[in-house]
């Protein structure tokens, strides 16, 4: 995949749903897709949700041996054509903490993590549903914000503390709040998973300004060329030397003139996305091994 490796972006979601895939491809295996599910996870949670393509829940389960957790299908990837994702990669940096020992220690010793999972997580995964079919973005967006804002209580409240955001980050979520003021509605969505790199959501009309705003707050390193910083995937700017130039909307320009340029390099690059179709087989012509199974593409 293009994510970071270990920066807190589910970087070992994609890789284990494709080797699950793969395998169950591979020998012609009966079970569905939630049934590989477990499986999936077994090399990474996140990984079980990757299975499938659109929205995805995963099922926590009630017994033991864990055979009732399972990822299923919400809605498929075509359902809300106009959700698009902007990932802002503060830092690409292994984190200092892992994911399975920070929540292992959030289980030991976070009062907080208990409620969480007893009461608020159960509410907030049957309104989001809801806000899915119905194709509501505000409730979708605070749904979101709230969920990742207390994900992060949680982590502060483990003993010791866990804190995966970082000042960019924390700049990133006022800026999102300042956006949405701005535009006098909920106009985006941020949430940070365990890590300081944000996932923004917004509808396609609204994105454009966001990714002008956020390019021109946070500008690329010098020595980065615009297009490996923001490849401009759905052709937002008529060219790569507008990247971080170009703010069309008099309010979002008031907003980043206000704002101001963060240090070059707070975000060291922008991925731009939409809801995917998941794990799929590709023709032989786009394989990376050849017939003798050796890279095609190998370094010298």
């Amino acid at each position: 995949n293009n994510f970071p490796t270990a920066a807190g972006l589910a970087s070992s979601a994609s890789g284990y749903a494709a080797l699950v895939s793969a395998l169950g491809v591979l020998f012609d295996l009966p079970e569905s897709t939630s049934d590989l599910s477990r499986v999936a996870r077994v090399g990474s949670g996140s990984a079980c949700r990757s299975m499938f393509g659109g929205f995805v829940a995963w099922q926590a389960g009630v017994s033991n041996d864990g055979h009732d957790s399972f990822a299923v299908q919400v809605a498929g990837h075509n359902h809300w054509p106009e959700l698009q994702a902007l990932i802002l990669v503060a830092s690409d940096k292994k984190k200092a903490i892992s994911s399975t020992a920070g929540m292992q220690t959030t289980v030991e010793t976070s009062e907080l993590f208990a409620e969480r999972v007893r009461t608020v997580v159960p509410k907030r995964m049957d309104a989001m549903q809801r806000a899915i079919a119905e194709r509501d973005f505000a409730a979708f967006a605070e749904i979101t914000m709230r969920d990742s804002n207390q994900f992060h209580a949680v982590c502060l409240d483990t003993y010791p503390p866990i804190s995966y955001m970082n000042d960019t980050s924390r700049s990133i979520v006022g800026l999102v709040h300042a956006f949405n003021d701005a535009r006098g509605r909920i106009a985006a969505a941020y949430t940070y998973d365990a890590g300081p790199n944000a996932v923004i959501y917004a509808l396609k009309d609204d994105m454009r300004h966001l990714v002008e705003l956020f390019t021109y707050c946070f500008p690329r390193d010098e020595a980065m060329l615009p297009e490996a910083f923001y490849p401009d995937p759905f052709a937002i700017f008529d060219s790569a030397d507008q990247v971080g130039q170009r703010l069309t909307d008099p309010s979002t320009a008031r907003l980043a003139e206000a704002a101001g340029k963060f240090p070059s390099g707070s975000v060291c690059r922008i991925i731009h996305t939409e809801v995917g179709d998941g794990p799929r087989v590709l023709p032989a012509s786009d394989s990376l091994l050849d017939h003798a199974g050796m890279p095609k593409r190998a370094k010298a």
